[in-house]
């Protein structure tokens, strides 16, 4: 078994802490605002890439920079990280989405994945037009997906569903390979299309026994559509040469939360219509007390962000454990991030994944590339 890591591209900016640039802080204390420049994206890039992280994953939103385009370009910046594109189905028809992807993989060497994102809240989809409510939205996602696998096979697709609808579509030209999906989501409607759909179902970082019981979730319902999908799992870490130093990074960054911006992102959270969100908020019930859910595993990050809110913090040898944990779970993929991802990417990388190694778990793609692999190069770079 060989276990799959991908890094984060934080196309919003990045820092040292989670919320702001450190403002406040005392002469001598590193701060800053990092925007998000191609330049600094491609140091991240390129530090994921050396580091042996497969992919990175892309977020989508109006809060970042678009991820078709951003990846595009970074695709050319690098020469095997794979992008994992986050992007919201109803946006674009299935048509043109399906051949946006065919172009990217001839144009990047095959290295596109798609997170599949259907959106959870309202009011944000409206800003883009879209006024589907959340079951409306997951019907429609399913259609959407129907359509694009059909026209990744080089089938002509005619479809008149309750949401979509193409006449006579087909591509000239077929994406090699395919582009995985990975999708997530807590809810029924999600389960559904997970089953249907998804390669790589994600959840978010859960404590162990719901991480279980949602695998279990999907497995079952992906059996009944004869599919057995894979499962990754989105998680924050801090991981240093001690627990010690660990948990004082956690606490420094905790530091960093005013109670005013806590209870503002915590009432607006409270708002989501999301079922992973909800199950988010109720691991630390919007309190800085008691973040360690599990062992290891810290809910802080929930406090001042939405979406993914629990890190893996540590010492590497714990956070291995941790992560062998999930492994034996069913968790095959891990999509990590941490605050500043250039840095947090190389104390993962260069203090985790070789204790992974050494026990058999973790191969780095940049070795195969080097044996003779199946590492893919771009056209252009």
């Amino acid at each position: 078994m060989s276990l799959t890591f991908h890094w984060f591209l934080p196309t919003y900016g990045d820092s040292r802490h989670v919320v702001g640039g450190g403002h406040g802080l005392p002469a001598g204390s590193a701060s800053g605002q990092r925007p998000a420049t191609l330049g600094y994206l491609t140091q991240i890039a390129r530090a994921a890439e050396q580091l042996g992280f497969e992919g990175a994953l892309t977020p989508t939103g109006a809060w970042c920079e678009d991820a078709w385009l951003t990846t595009a370009m970074l695709s050319q910046q690098t020469e095997r990280l794979k992008f994992l594109v986050a992007f919201r189905p109803g946006f674009v028809s299935p048509t043109y989405a399906a051949q946006m992807a065919a172009t990217y993989q001839r144009h990047s060497g095959g290295r596109l994945l798609l997170n599949v994102v259907t959106g959870g809240e309202s009011h944000e989809q409206r800003a883009y037009g879209d006024f589907l409510g959340k079951a409306e939205r997951y019907a429609r996602t399913g259609e959407f997906l129907d359509i694009v696998r059909e026209l990744w096979r080089g089938t002509e697709v005619t479809r008149h569903g309750t949401h979509l609808s193409v006449e006579n579509a087909r591509l000239e030209r077929l994406p090699d390979p395919v582009p995985e999906v990975y999708f997530g989501g807590s809810s029924p409607a999600a389960g559904e299309v997970a089953a249907r759909h998804s390669d790589v179902y994600l959840t978010w970082g859960e404590p162990p026994a719901q991480v279980r019981r949602k695998i279990e979730w999907i497995r079952e319902l992906a059996a009944r559509e004869g599919r057995t999908p894979r499962f990754g799992i989105r998680l924050h870490v801090i991981s240093r040469d001690s627990s010690e130093a660990a948990w004082a990074e956690a606490r420094r960054l905790l530091d960093g939360f005013t109670p005013e911006a806590i209870a503002a992102v915590q009432e607006g959270l409270g708002r989501s219509e999301s079922e992973g969100q909800r199950r988010m908020l109720a691991l630390h019930g919007g309190s800085p007390e008691r973040l360690e859910v599990s062992p290891n595993l810290w809910a802080g990050i929930g406090l001042v962000r939405g979406g993914a809110g629990t890190a893996l913090v540590g010492s590497h040898r714990e956070v291995a454990a941790r992560i062998e944990e999930y492994a034996a779970l069913g968790i095959d993929e891990f999509v990590l991030s941490g605050h500043p991802h250039v840095e947090e990417a190389y104390w993962f990388g260069e203090g985790v994944l070789p204790l992974l190694a050494a026990k058999g778990l973790w191969r780095s793609p940049v070795e195969e590339g080097a044996s003779g692999g199946r590492v893919q190069v771009p056209f252009a770079s």
